[in-house]
């Protein structure tokens, strides 16, 4: 009896010990569980915490009755471009923000338009997702440029198609007023209506316009009567406009809106830089050849608040200034609009970079840290896209095609220099009092505000190619405080330098020089990184998102 209890003992004591052991495992299983989400979470909310909010309004008093009612009908256009552009991004967005539980997650995928963090590099930042394709979602993921070469289809390359596999797995191209048909036979209607509700007529007839432009695909007119406008308070862009999106071949234009109210005082301080256009051209410091184009005279210049994003503009970084229209037929024949969103452009400043500057700028030079300037190099750089050369002199074309997918980026880097070398110009020619330096060091502390939107981001690459280019020209320096100054006349040099370099890679179409010069100096190095962790540590915020809305303008 005693040896049969002693057993039954022993039995019943590992028995217990066995569950002892299991159940602490299984309490160990779930601490990691909570920690690993708790680690998740935490990542989601130090993500989210690189967007500073900022709500998006304007000075409603100066705004009719018939204007304030006009808003909300724009309002609602302007959600179904934000429907289209998710479905060229992404694809199906409720899925996605079903899959996961984390609010922090669904406001990352909301401001990202997908699972990708546009500041990072486009790392997916939800578990399981793959790699984001460069052509996104206007072409099928297994596409190969060999295959997409060979296919003869002469809407291949159209801004305004989708390509796809038909039922045979052979490749076809679809116009997006078919692709996106429902979507866009309702904003077709709204843009009518709101033509009926606008006063102003030249508003009037580039909405009536615009709504046939999107059930057709052809823009031209609608944008020629865009550019006609010059008495309308209320501005609207709308459509599928620019093709950063597409990193696959640069072909295809993404969908957006924005919706904009007029400074009128501004405005009438910028309209006289727009009769410089073609003296400002002349004075481009590259060979005649390479600026033998004469820009529109009729381009104007304003200042505006923006009041709604959405869409491309409204994913990851924040645009703050506008040039359009992208159509080098237009620009040619009519030039172009530049539109400084003046309320965005000083939330950027405010939150962004001027902490940036008592991070990274030397104390001594501080001083030159100024909105007015940083106003002026952005207005400049909208000016600059509209100078230089739209078509190849050597039979290549049009330069953006020539360029493929390099273009986005050298285009934002000829507009970011030549913008700072016609303020230097204007300057010098007594059109513009403004003192130099003060636009140099803003120039440089922005420089560093944008390479943070990551290597997706076209004007992160730029602004990383011309870092590296001011670097070896000794435009900078960096002392062994980590702070950052500027030497006026080796700037000024690299300046022109850099300016002439781009200019003349874009009238060649030269795409192995360009894809090279991108790749050498679009790459972040370790002291560079360091300074940007340093930023990161302190957090400082990386860009804006938007409380946008009736009700945030106060007009329900």
């Amino acid at each position: 009896m005693i040896r049969k209890f002693i057993f039954l003992s022993i039995i019943g004591i590992l028995f217990f010990n066995t569950n002892t052991v299991l159940a602490q495992r299984e309490v160990n299983e779930t601490a990691k569980a909570a920690q690993k989400n708790d680690m998740t979470e935490n990542k989601y909310s130090k993500l989210v915490k690189e967007y500073v909010r900022v709500p998006l309004t304007t000075d409603v008093r100066l705004l009719s009755d018939n204007q304030k009612r006009i808003i909300p009908l724009l309002i609602e256009i302007a959600k179904v471009m934000d429907d289209i552009y998710w479905m060229q991004t992404f694809g199906n967005k409720d899925n996605l923000l079903n899959s996961v539980e984390s609010p922090d997650a669904k406001r990352l995928i909301m401001i990202n338009y997908g699972p990708w963090n546009r500041l990072h590099g486009n790392v997916p930042f939800i578990d399981g997702i793959n790699e984001k394709p460069k052509g996104a979602n206007f072409y099928p993921p297994d596409l190969s440029v060999e295959e997409f070469e060979a296919f003869s289809d002469t809407t291949k390359s159209s801004l305004y198609t989708l390509i796809r596999r038909n039922k045979n797995g052979e490749l076809e191209s679809i116009p997006y007023h078919k692709a996106y048909e429902k979507q866009i036979k309702k904003a077709s209607v709204l843009l009518n209506v709101a033509a009926e509700i606008a006063e102003d007529e030249g508003f009037k007839k580039y909405l009536r316009l615009r709504s046939k432009a999107l059930l057709t695909d052809d823009y031209f007119e609608s944008d020629m009567a865009w550019l006609d406008m010059k008495t309308n308070k209320i501005d609207f862009v709308v459509g599928p406009i620019e093709n950063y999106e597409d990193q696959l071949f640069g072909y295809k234009a993404a969908n957006e809106s924005f919706i904009l109210v007029k400074d009128m005082v501004w405005t009438k301080r910028l309209a006289h830089y727009a009769t410089l256009l073609p003296m400002l051209q002349k004075e481009l410091p590259v060979k005649p050849e390479y600026k033998k184009e004469k820009p529109g005279s009729k381009s104007d210049l304003g200042a505006y608040d923006v009041i709604y994003y959405a869409g491309d503009c409204n994913a990851g970084s924040k645009t703050i200034a506008i040039n359009l229209p992208n159509d080098s037929r237009v620009q040619l024949a009519k030039g172009s609009r530049k539109l400084q969103l003046k309320n965005a452009m000083q939330a950027k400043f405010d939150n962004i970079l001027i902490p940036i500057s008592e991070v990274l700028i030397h104390p001594s030079q501080r001083k030159h840290i100024k909105f007015n300037s940083f106003f002026e190099n952005t207005m400049f750089h909208e000016v600059a896209h509209g100078l230089g050369i739209k078509n190849t002199i050597n039979g290549k074309g049009e330069v953006r095609k020539a360029l493929k997918e390099q273009y986005s980026a050298i285009e934002e880097g000829k507009a970011d220099i030549l913008g700072l070398f016609l303020v230097t110009k204007l300057k010098e020619k007594g059109e513009l009092d403004v003192d130099l330096m003060d636009n140099y060091v803003t120039f440089m502390a922005s420089i560093f505000r944008s390479i943070r939107f990551g290597a997706s981001s076209a004007h992160a690459r730029a602004n990383l190619m011309r870092f590296y280019y001011f670097k070896e020209m000794g435009a900078f320096t960096r002392d062994d405080d980590g702070y950052y100054s500027i030497n006026f006349d080796k700037m000024q040099e690299a300046m022109n330098k850099l300016s002439e370099l781009i200019l003349t890679l874009q009238g060649n179409g030269d795409y192995e020089a360009v894809k090279k010069l991108m790749e050498e100096k679009g790459v972040i190095g370790k002291v560079l990184q360091s300074d940007l962790d340093r930023l990161m540590k302190l957090n400082i915020p990386i860009d804006i998102v938007f409380d946008q809305g009736v009700q945030t303008m106060g007009l329900k």
